[in-house]
């Protein structure tokens, strides 16, 4: 509850009637005796002209005689500042101020509070002024965001004022592919779930972008759900992997046309000098362009594939091509074939489904790795306890199977569980199968 202290005072006589806590407030003890003087000794010298005018302003009869402000005290017997609010009224009798009433309350730490607010108010907005992530704040209500931090010009290559900051203008920005599930990961925040979203965007100057977009709740005091915020940022170069691009006359303007999706481009001359290389190369994109190269024929695709596993191939046919040539390649191992009239939208969102299926890939791999390591760590009785369960067995099977107690086989499995990671048997399962080990 709220210490409000009620006090009065006499314009004519200039009496005023304190309680203790007042008294307080102007750092003096129980009982001592208080005037206008005291009053005015209290009052910050920097915040006394506010509260003078304020004061003549109350006792003017051509007024409303309303008294109301805020401002600093120092304690004149402890020294100590202090902040309090202020509000009461004046009574006017045949045009003269007559009585007045008030009520004072110490609001010092609430101005801590928003003093440190603010600081934090600036720090933030330095830093939101500083990084290259976007910060944002989204209101689920009005389905817009309240705030977008410089960077969106940056990653969006829009000015922000431009357009209006709505869900919907951020989802027209998005490639059409990956709109849906952006939309469900943020349908998701506004339940309550923190998400990692990942997307493409599509900027006004043609380039593509992938977007990694940490998005969390923003919930009141009920813990009720209001809002959500989030820092995006772009992963472009981060996350694609190189295409490896072999095109003898056009090369420029291709590798022009990649470079603004965030592609790495590495450039071949001729299928044979990618060959050469094809063992020492990074898991990535091929894109051959067989309209320049007289040497990329389903062959070239053949011994790429079994020279490299971890390209995804992409064939740019000749103009002379057809349904027969496409199929021949794909037969030989490619992903995709292009035709010789593609436009670049269509290049760009074949590169970037194979760099998509490229880092699946590798993420599929470094989850196997992990999750092996996590089972080569555990000891042979929680292997065996490990294969029980793959096989389907029950405690009391696997216990009998083994020859020792439920109960141990029921302290293996919580400690193989601790162990690797999983809080439930699906859990379990699903690394064991990551691992490459299968139920039985």
């Amino acid at each position: 509850m709220l210490d409000v202290s009620p006090y009065s005072w006499d314009p004519q006589t200039d009496a005023l009637d304190w309680d203790d806590r007042i008294r307080a407030m102007w750092g003096l003890a129980p009982g001592a005796p208080v005037d206008v003087d005291t009053f005015r000794a209290g009052v910050h010298p920097d915040d006394w002209p506010h509260v003078e005018a304020s004061i003549a302003q109350c006792v003017d009869p051509e007024g409303d005689g309303i008294y109301a402000l805020e401002y600093r005290v120092i304690g004149i017997e402890d020294g100590v500042e202090r902040w309090v609010q202020t509000c009461g009224r004046t009574l006017f009798e045949d045009g003269k101020p007559a009585t007045f009433a008030g009520a004072i309350i110490e609001i010092t730490e609430r101005k801590r509070d928003e003093a440190l607010l603010r600081a934090q108010e600036q720090r933030f907005q330095v830093f939101a002024e500083s990084t290259d992530h976007l910060l944002w704040i989204a209101d689920s209500d009005c389905a817009a965001f309240e705030y977008l931090s410089p960077a969106y010009e940056l990653i969006w290559g829009a000015a922000l004022g431009t357009f209006e900051p709505t869900v919907q203008h951020w989802s027209d920005t998005m490639h059409p592919h990956d709109r849906a599930q952006a939309l469900a990961g943020l349908d998701r925040v506004y339940e309550g779930e923190g998400q990692t979203l990942e997307y493409r965007i599509m900027r006004t100057d043609g380039a593509t972008r992938w977007i990694r977009d940490t998005a969390f709740p923003i919930r009141d005091r009920l813990g009720k759900v209001h809002g959500a915020a989030g820092i995006a940022r772009d992963v472009t170069r981060a996350s694609s992997s190189p295409v490896y691009l072999v095109d003898a006359d056009s090369a420029p303007r291709l590798i022009a046309v990649l470079g603004r999706a965030g592609h790495p481009v590495v450039h071949f001359e001729s299928a044979r000098a990618l060959l050469k290389s094809a063992t020492a190369l990074q898991p990535g994109c091929a894109l051959l362009d067989a309209r320049s190269s007289a040497d990329i024929d389903r062959s070239t695709v053949r011994e790429l594939k079994a020279r490299c596993g971890g390209l995804d191939i992409i064939v740019i046919g000749r103009e002379r091509d057809g349904i027969a040539e496409a199929v021949d390649v794909m037969k030989a191992g490619a992903t995709d074939f292009l035709s010789a009239e593609s436009e670049d939208d269509d290049l760009r969102e074949a590169v970037a489904s194979a760099t998509a299926r490229t880092q699946a890939a590798a993420s599929r791999s470094r989850v196997a790795e992990a999750a092996g390591r996590r089972i080569a760590a555990l000891s042979t009785r929680e292997r065996d306890v490990l294969d029980g369960l793959l096989g389907g067995g029950s405690n009391k099977t696997i216990a009998r199977t083994l020859g020792i107690s439920s109960r141990t086989v029921e302290q293996h499995r919580a400690h193989l569980m601790e162990r690797i990671g999983a809080r439930s048997l699906l859990e379990l399962l699903r690394v064991a199968a990551a691992a490459g080990l299968e139920r039985a």
